[in-house]
């Protein structure tokens, strides 16, 4: 899907997965916050953003299985995810609601949102989805069966978890809130024409919660969108959509990115407009929100990557570095927003 004017591919998902108990991380051995240097003149403290606890994050959930809504798997998972959040500190809010899929069948879904600094009016928004393709559409085969989601699901919930985490133990001086949204990937599959919803068959989730706040008035001062963020490969251009909204949050990103070292994985190039959850988070809610989304420009043809909404999108595609990377420049725009 795409914003009207633009030519768009859409997400993938993933196979074989990993088994680990959910005490993973609590093996770590707690690190104190550390002096992070941008350039010369401007030192920020963050604490440590640990890319094997990302890591683990991701592994759980993929280990439930395919988060599809109305399975069991998806209901475990949410059940998880809910108390990870509570355990790392965070108000956790379950929005639970039931949206209409592209073929008319009725989805249960829940977005999961961990508040930190509830008291604050100056917020900050963080946010990924949590639930995976039910088929994998753009396979050669098993393309009824649903995916793993590694990728594409599993990754933006993954740092976003330990985000979570280093919260608990070193909490910023804004309001942040982390928002798992479901039913994102429940969009109409390839082998199908064009719907009558057309691009609203796909972030279910997200549209229901712009219409549905969990707090009634919630504003945020921007958001920050993880979508596809866990590829050893991944190239973070400057997704279109996020650009067309909001330009100055897409500035801030990539500009501390850049100042981390992290240039080469987010380049200036700017990507067709793409419909994704930051879309209706931006034009719906009217909260600025940018996209870090591989979305592949210097190769042909341009996406999303030769295993999204296929099989491959497993744990075998998920590079620690990529998510430290990332993690590591959203960390430092939390800690220092302006």
């Amino acid at each position: 899907m795409a914003v009207p004017g633009a030519v768009v591919d859409f997400r993938t998902r993933a196979v074989v997965l990993v088994v680990l108990v959910s005490g993973l991380v609590a093996c770590e051995q707690p690190k104190s916050e550390r002096p992070l240097r941008l350039d010369e003149s401007k030192e920020l403290v963050i604490p440590d953003f640990n890319a094997d606890s990302a890591y683990a994050f991701v592994a759980h959930q993929v280990a439930f299985g395919p988060r599809v809504p109305n399975t069991e798997p998806h209901a475990q998972c949410a059940a998880w995810l809910a108390n990870e959040l509570e355990r790392h500190g965070a108000e956790v809010t379950v929005q639970r609601g039931r949206v209409r899929a592209y073929n008319g069948e009725l989805l249960d879904i829940q977005n999961i949102v961990g508040t930190y600094h509830p008291e604050s009016r100056d917020r900050v928004l963080l946010f990924a989805h949590w639930d995976t393709r039910p088929f994998a559409d753009k396979d050669s085969m098993r393309t009824k069966e649903p995916i793993d989601g590694a990728n594409d699901g599993g990754s933006g919930v993954g740092v976003l978890l330990e985000v979570a985490r280093q919260l608990g133990k070193l909490p910023a001086d804004i309001g942040v809130d982390i928002v798992f949204f479901d039913a994102e990937d429940h969009g109409r599959p390839e082998w199908m024409e064009s719907t009558e919803n057309g691009y609203r068959d796909w972030c279910l989730g997200s549209q229901y919660w712009a219409e549905n706040p969990h707090k009634p008035g919630y504003r945020a001062r921007f958001g920050i969108l993880l979508d596809m963020v866990g590829a050893a490969d991944a190239v973070f251009n400057q997704e279109g959509t996020s650009v067309r909204y909001a330009p100055h949050i897409v500035r801030k990103v990539w500009r501390r990115a850049d100042e981390l070292g992290f240039g080469d994985r987010f380049p200036n190039t700017q990507t067709p407009p793409t419909i994704d959850d930051n879309y209706f988070v931006s034009d719906m809610a009217g909260i600025p929100s940018a996209n870090i989304v591989d979305y592949r420009t210097q190769v042909r043809p341009m996406g999303y990557g030769p295993f999204h909404h296929t099989h491959a999108d497993n744990m075998d595609i998920i590079d620690r570095e990529t998510l430290r990377q990332v993690g590591v420049t959203v960390l430092s725009v939390v800690y220092d927003p302006s």
